[in-house]
C-alpha cells in the first residue's frame, strides 16, 4: 500500500511517515498541495491514502482535497486532514469538500492508527 503525506513541516512529514510506515505503507512526501498534485500526476499508481495539512503555501489542504475530488484518477484516494484547525466549521468544510476523516494536531500515533483502522486501511488493533 502507498500513502502520501502533504505538509509544509518537514518534522510533521517525518512523524506521519513513521506512523504510516509502521502500518505497512510506502510513503511519499510533498510540501504543499500543488507539489502533491504534480507528484501524483507523474505516478502510475495512485496512493490509497493522503494525509493532508490544511495550512500550507501555494495550495492549502482544502484546495488540494477539492482538486483531488475533481480528478478522476485521484477520486478513490482516502483523504485525511491532519491539521491544527479545530473549529467545528472548519471540520465541516473539509468533510464537505471530500475529506474522509479529520485528525487534529497534536495527536498520538495510536489515535492516527485508530483513525486508519476506522477507515479500513489497517487492521483494528494494529497499534505498534
Amino acid at each position: 500500500m502507498h500513502a502520501i503525506v502533504i505538509d509544509d513541516s518537514r518534522a510533521m512529514r517525518l512523524i506521519l511517515r513513521r506512523i504510516v510506515g509502521q502500518c505497512g505503507f510506502e510513503v511519499l512526501e510533498a510540501g504543499d498541495g500543488r507539489a502533491a498534485l504534480d507528484l501524483l500526476g507523474g505516478l502510475d499508481t495512485v496512493p490509497q491514502l493522503a494525509l493532508v495539512d490544511w495550512n500550507m503555501p501555494n495550495m492549502d489542504g482544502l484546495e488540494f482535497v477539492a482538486a483531488a475530488r475533481e480528478d478522476a484518477r485521484l477520486r478513490d484516494m482516502t483523504l485525511v486532514m491532519v491539521t491544527t484547525e479545530s473549529e467545528q466549521s472548519q471540520i465541516v468544510r473539509a468533510l464537505a469538500a471530500g475529506a474522509h476523516e479529520y485528525v487534529i494536531k497534536p495527536f498520538t500515533a495510536e489515535a492516527m492508527i485508530d483513525k486508519l483502522a476506522l477507515l479500513g486501511l489497517v487492521p483494528t488493533g494494529a497499534n505498534t
